[in-house]
């Protein structure tokens, strides 16, 4: 069994936490990684940037001047690229679906090698709880600087996403799960600081953090999700 330092939201060590060796010898292989990384960063664009050709250009079709005489070069039409307005060469254009797909024992075997890194480079702790009366970002860089923590950091908390209802209409707007607002708008002001929840975790958060801290309610949640 390995043991991490758990401490409460004052940087205060109260205890440690077990987690099963399996899970810290955790392995993946390089390309894999890769990959994960690659899918993550190629399905997150948009692919919808469009621009209109001379076709599609909603242009006076008047020519621009005379074809002989003035000693200028003839032109036949304002919708060609060299006009002002005119329609544009070789532009973006929406295009198919771009997607990667990617088995997804693939990506829970980068993610749990993800963790077993920070674990094994003693750059994952565990906090007990987020509990915050209000958003205080003061208690939070105490945190951080009590417990030697000034580069990137991700917290992860428990629980799920929360659906907003305005207006008798359901939206689609998510916001972060009650229990962690005030602990989320703590972090606002920070400067490398990130907060998700553990259940929406992702292999490119955790490779740009440089430390990571979850409660160990939200530890449990991803073991449990990575067994």
């Amino acid at each position: 069994m390995t043991t991490l330092k758990k401490y409460n939201i004052t940087g205060k060590e109260v205890g440690t936490v077990k987690i099963d060796k399996s899970f810290t010898e955790a392995t993946a292989n390089g390309q894999m990684v890769k990959d994960y990384i690659v899918v993550l960063r190629a399905n997150a664009r948009q692919w919808s940037a469009n621009t209109k050709g001379r076709s599609e250009v909603k242009h006076t079709t008047k020519k621009p001047h005379k074809q002989k005489g003035t000693g200028r070069a003839r032109q036949g039409s304002l919708v060609t690229a060299q006009f002002r307005g005119g329609g544009v060469v070789f532009g973006p254009k929406p295009k198919f679906n771009q997607n990667i797909r990617m088995n997804k024992k693939e990506k829970k075997a980068v993610i749990r090698f993800l963790i077993a890194e920070k674990i094994n480079n003693n750059h994952l702790i565990v906090l007990e709880d987020t509990h915050l009366e209000e958003p205080k970002t003061k208690t939070i860089a105490n945190f951080l600087k009590t417990t030697g923590l000034n580069k990137r950091v991700l917290f992860l908390g428990e629980g799920n996403y929360e659906q907003v209802v305005t207006n008798e209409k359901k939206c689609n707007v998510s916001v972060k799960c009650g229990k962690h607002n005030n602990f989320a708008k703590s972090l606002r002001n920070l400067k490398k600081t990130h907060f998700a929840l553990a259940k929406n975790i992702n292999g490119y958060d955790l490779m740009i953090a440089e430390d990571l801290i979850m409660t160990e309610i939200a530890l449990n949640e991803i073991q449990e999700w990575l067994a």
